[in-house]
């Protein structure tokens, strides 16, 4: 049996970001998903750093050890993460997730750090592979979360494994799997995996047999379910070449990269959601050449009324401007934290801007400074953290505030021992220093 693969990628910004952070990438040996963060100018970065070092795997890919040749290219691309950090101040903070598949014959070298996913279609039943690793997914390991209360819980998207993280190492998530004929497996970023559930998932692997088709149908269905982040999928089936019927497909072969990685990253979405469709009212038709001569009779033609033309311009001003009034209701509606200034706050609104229009506003400021917080925790507060409602949003600057160091405490002697000690020799208390927390979250964007 000689195992080749049908694969797709697809990829969106969505309804919300201004860029793509995430990269994806597709071949014959290699898929892959990676889902970058640390703000505007440092996500798309990290991601694009992991497809670079990994791609290489897709053309080289070892006939044995194959796990052991993922996670050294893994690896070797989180010190490029952090060399570039280090070397351009501007980028501190950067990181990403990580969820590849390795082939080589018939097994898959499955890696994995963070929430980017890795389902399975085997025999009419789609599975989730990986295990997300993010402060919720450890609420309900550990029994105080059901399944339910992760999907609405405020702070789902707090990832507690990344590659980037200058205060440790990458614990990656490393096993070796059949490539069988007949599986179909589908990576994506929790942009997706976050908006789509597993039932609809499921559906749709089953229901679209064409690979590329299916992908896009997925992140539409992502797209409607909100877009409230970056979009990416990649589809792959296994296949047997030597039992392909005549007039089949063939299998894929050249290599597919899509997000911040390729070079069209910056392709606006093709959704026609709100905004698109108040953008359309607002395009123009080609102008109609004008009349000529020959066109009239000497008599003068008659006058058209302007008014129709009037009433047609201000019906769709209305239009555009109740559809504006509408996202800008929404929009404070909505409730992040942030950092303003050298202090974090809860901020109203969305954290991004049209042109000089703040589309946000602190509500409440803490005296909690950035500084203070450990370091993956202030990249997580630098890329902002979305809440429900204000009530989520005090919970999770609660849960910073928890992260500061606190002051060692001064012991106090009792009146007794001020009474017995000498003043030249006094007492001197030594307070044990609180235990470090094993590891710090940040948020993936």
């Amino acid at each position: 049996m000689t195992v080749a693969l049908r694969y797709a990628a697809r990829t969106d910004v969505g309804l919300v970001r201004s860029n793509n952070q995430d990269s994806g990438f597709a071949g014959s040996h290699l898929l892959l998903v990676a889902d970058g963060m640390g703000g505007h100018a440092g996500g798309d970065v990290a991601s694009s750093i992991v497809v670079g070092h990994l791609a290489r795997l897709d053309s080289e890919a070892p006939g044995s050890d194959l796990i052991a040749a993922l996670e050294t290219a893994i690896l070797e691309a989180n010190q490029a993460i952090l060399r570039r950090a280090r070397d351009e101040p501007v980028l501190a903070g950067l990181g990403t997730t990580v969820t590849a598949l390795l082939r080589a014959e018939g097994r898959f070298a499955l890696a994995h750090i963070g929430d980017s996913r890795a389902y399975l279609l085997r025999e009419g039943e789609t599975t989730l592979v990986t295990k997300d690793h993010t402060f919720v997914q450890r609420l309900m390991d550990e029994g105080r979360l059901t399944a339910e209360e992760a999907e609405r819980h405020p702070q789902r998207s707090v990832v507690m494994r990344v590659l980037g993280d200058v205060d440790a190492d990458p614990e990656l998530d490393l096993s070796l799997r059949p490539a069988r004929t007949g599986d179909r497996w589908m990576l994506c970023s929790d942009g997706l995996s976050g908006l789509v559930s597993l039932e609809t998932i499921d559906r749709t692997l089953q229901e679209i047999e064409d690979p590329d088709q299916c992908a896009a149908e997925l992140v539409q269905l992502a797209l409607r379910g909100g877009g409230s982040d970056n979009i990416t999928c990649v589809i792959a089936d296994v296949v047997d070449l030597d039992a392909l019927p005549r007039g089949a497909e063939a299998p894929s072969t050249a290599p597919l990269i899509v997000g911040s990685a390729a070079r069209n990253r910056n392709q606006p979405t093709a959704a026609a959601g709100p905004a698109a469709k108040a953008a359309a009212l607002t395009r123009t038709s080609p102008a109609e050449p004008p009349y000529s001569d020959e066109d009239f009779d000497e008599e003068e033609p008659p006058r058209r009324s302007i008014w129709p033309a009037i009433m047609t311009i201000g019906l769709l001003g209305a239009v555009i401007i109740g559809g504006l009034w509408a996202a800008y209701a929404w929009s404070q509606q909505q409730y992040y934290v942030g950092a303003d200034g050298a202090n974090v706050a809860i901020f109203k609104g969305l954290p991004q801007d049209l042109g000089p229009i703040s589309l946000s506003e602190p509500v409440e400021r803490t005296d909690i400074t950035v500084a203070s917080l450990p370091t993956v925790t202030r990249q997580q507060v630098a890329s902002t953290i979305a809440a429900d409602d204000l009530p989520g949003a005090r919970s999770i600057v609660e849960r910073l505030r928890s992260q500061v160091p606190q002051p060692l405490p001064t012991a106090s002697p009792s009146p007794a021992a001020t009474e017995s000690a000498s003043p030249s020799d006094p007492a001197s208390t030594a307070p044990a220093s609180p235990a470090a927390p094993s590891e710090s979250p940040s948020t993936g964007q």
